[in-house]
């Protein structure tokens, strides 16, 4: 029999064996396909020229993680190589000792790898060819583009760029499994199977220490990301609370491991009930002997469970923040009074002067025919009043949490009638203020409750030799300028006889395009960027934001990190499931013999089935309990860090984040059990 033969015959034989190995690999290869093809299926979509940018952009930043994607692939690769070898000692001792060359045994391994890859390239492409147009549906649903062009489209470059990824790691495979044959000694391989590890008890007080002290450092970690996020205002100062909980993880499940065997086995009625003792002992074996791999798997479970359920809310809570941001369609903003900036020439200096109106009609566009409730106001700022004086005491718990702001930066200010303008084009609240009085108007959340603490002093202001009191005690929710997001941190609104010309800092106009739909909308935002690019003059220091092109820039944002996030959630999960699933196929080959013997003493196939399930489950579900509480807090992190997360969208996405878990993570767990149940079998 030839070794090409042979390698046929033992991939057949050991189907059973490869098929959480197979399973991975196709996975692997239809996801990382999935991903590269991007490129193509978005070149088939009707969309704007910001967010085709923002597509382009994210194809580049997805195409550099597929780089770590692969390298996380690899190791699985490694990985599985190594646990599917180390089960096939004896076979291959059993070659040695026939007269077998170790350089013909890695030829049989060549053979094996080569078709592996062979097939699992094949299906994973077909795979990923299917999951490629279920994606392109996706990405057209999160660009909100036209599928009208839609058609099946077979991704050349993401078929060679996945050919050469995975060709390099299967290559690499060969050349480990080389080394390892190379470096085996054949009393090893033949006696591999009967070697038996002995569990050592751990001394329990020293496992109970560790326990509380490393439950007590994950709970302060937890803390830190929580109650004491306010000073996460660096990532040096993050890193703390990572390093701690990595640490702590680990400790915790060293510590559990002798700690079980020790609780149960001064349990006696439980200990000894059915197969108890034994399952006991083989949970803690291979919790004690796997204790760093579950702790990677633990942290790679979090990271997926975390990306998983904040970015799919991520979408969503963005587009809702717009609505609410930004009421209007365009917004042009001016600065005004440079004429002592030497750094401009005198056109532009000159316009600063006029009104946007002006500037617009001067340079040939028609206001009329394309804007609709126009309004135009002004921004004012005053030297006297600044950041430091208006929040008095409060700076310096400020200053803790925003360490970059200038306190010497001055305050804006606009006259109650522009401000009620616009509060009311925007359906906010207006705001009243008498001729010694001041309103404060903000949209940042915690700048809200920073500017509220300073308003309990009722301090004044001077504004022009003017004493000005707070109008209320707590600042009113409003902002002026188009946002993504809430970000106003604050607009002093005073009488309008408070402030004269020469404390014009800003003009600014909205307005609405002349269109009643989406079309004509888009047909008016086509005509602003063609005069911008082609007909306004460079005399002007005007600006233009529209509610278009925000609105493709942040849905370009939130995709570019929900489909990073998914990438990496997806593989992590796979590699998780797949390490513990070939962790446990091995474990089980090495039981075989223990199961053999409970059977020769009487004892049935259910009380064994439920042993092996029991066994299994406990080692699976270990690492996601442990990770599910850290996501908990990663979360509660998640949402406080940043605002654009809306916490009532998080239910439908940590539900579908539970549903892919159970899917690929329960998946696995499933498969490992029947096949685990398959190898313990006596006519196995």
């Amino acid at each position: 029999m030839t070794l090409f033969s042979l390698s046929l015959k033992n991939i057949r034989k050991s189907m059973k064996d490869y098929a959480i190995y197979f399973f991975t690999l196709i996975l692997g290869v239809a996801i990382f396909y999935v991903f590269n093809a991007i490129g193509s299926q978005t070149a088939m979509m009707n969309i704007s020229s910001s967010k085709g940018e923002m597509m382009e952009l994210m194809n580049s930043v997805l195409s550099g993680v597929s780089v770590l994607v692969a390298l996380i692939l690899g190791f699985l690769i490694i990985y599985a190589s190594r646990f599917l070898i180390k089960r096939r000692n004896k076979e291959f001792g059993i070659y040695l000792t026939l007269g077998m060359s170790k350089r013909k045994i890695s030829m049989i391994l060549f053979f094996e790898t080569f078709f592996i890859g062979i097939i699992s390239l094949g299906v994973g492409l077909l795979l990923g060819f299917g999951l490629s147009q279920l994606m392109s549906l996706l990405v057209a649903n999160m660009f909100e583009a036209n599928m009208t062009r839609f058609k099946f489209t077979f991704s050349m470059n993401s078929c060679i760029k996945t050919l050469i990824y995975f060709g390099i790691m299967y290559l690499l495979v060969m050349i480990f499994n080389t080394i390892n044959v190379n470096k085996c000694k054949l009393i090893d391989l033949l006696h591999a199977n009967k070697k038996v590890e002995v569990v050592h008890l751990k001394n329990a007080l020293l496992c109970t220490i560790i326990f509380i002290i490393s439950s007590c450092a994950l709970g302060y970690s937890y803390y830190m990301v929580s109650g004491g996020v306010k000073t996460m205002d660096t990532s040096s100062k993050l890193s703390v609370p990572i390093a701690i909980g990595a640490v702590s993880t680990f400790l915790i499940f060293w510590s559990l491991s002798g700690l079980l065997l020790r609780i149960f086995m001064s349990t006696k009625k439980t200990y000894f009930k059915g197969l108890n003792s034994f399952t006991i002992r083989q949970i803690s074996s291979k919790i004690n002997t796997t204790v760093f791999s579950m702790t990677i798997i633990c942290l790679m479970l979090f990271v997926t469970i975390c990306s998983l359920a904040t970015s799919l809310t991520l979408k969503n809570s963005m587009t809702k923040k717009i609505k609410e941001s930004v009421p209007v369609d365009i917004e042009l903003t001016k600065q005004c009074n440079i004429n002592k900036d030497k750094s401009y020439s005198s056109k532009v200096i000159d316009d600063s002067s006029k009104s946007i109106i002006y500037t617009l009609k001067n340079s040939g566009f028609n206001i009329d025919k394309n804007f609709k409730d126009v309004v135009e106001f002004n921004i004012y700022k005053a030297k006297n009043l600044t950041i430091k004086n208006t929040l008095g005491s409060t700076l310096n718990s400020v200053k803790k949490e925003f360490q970059f702001l200038e306190g010497d930066t001055a305050e804006q200010i606009m006259k109650v009638s522009d401000y009620n303008r616009i509060a009311r084009l925007y359906n906010l609240e207006t705001v009243s203020v008498s001729n010694d009085q001041y309103a404060i108007v903000t949209s940042f959340e915690n700048w809200t409750k920073i500017r509220n603490t300073a308003l309990k002093d009722k301090p004044s202001i001077i504004i022009n030799n003017m004493s000005y009191n707070p109008a209320y005690d707590k600042c009113k929710k409003g902002y002026v300028h188009l946002e993504s997001d809430s970000s106003n941190i604050g607009i002093f609104v005073v009488p309008d006889d408070a402030v004269d010309e020469s404390m014009k800092d800003e003009r600014v106009m909205i307005a609405n395009y002349n269109a009643s739909d989406k079309k004509g909308k888009q047909s008016i935002e086509n005509i602003v960027n063609k005069f911008k690019k082609d007909n306004y003059k460079i005399n002007t220091l005007t600006t233009f934001d529209s509610k278009i092109q925000i609105s493709d820039e942040s849905v370009g944002k939130g995709a570019l990190i929900t489909f990073i996030a998914i990438y990496l959630g997806v593989i992590f999960l796979i590699s998780s499931a797949a390490i513990l699933a070939l962790k446990e196929l091995s474990e089980s080959t090495d039981n075989k013999e223990r199961f053999n013997v409970l059977r020769k003493i009487g004892t049935d196939e259910r009380m064994l089935n439920h042993a092996l399930f029991k066994q299994i489950g406990v080692f699976f579900m270990a690492p996601l309990l442990l990770a599910v509480i850290h996501a908990v807090f990663g979360i509660k992190f998640a949402l406080s860090l940043f605002s654009t997360f809306d916490a009532k969208q998080l239910a439908p996405s940590i539900i579908m984040a539970a549903v892919v878990l159970a899917v690929i993570y329960g998946g696995y767990f499933l498969i490992t059990y029947f096949c685990s149940k398959n190898i313990i079998r006596d006519d196995a």
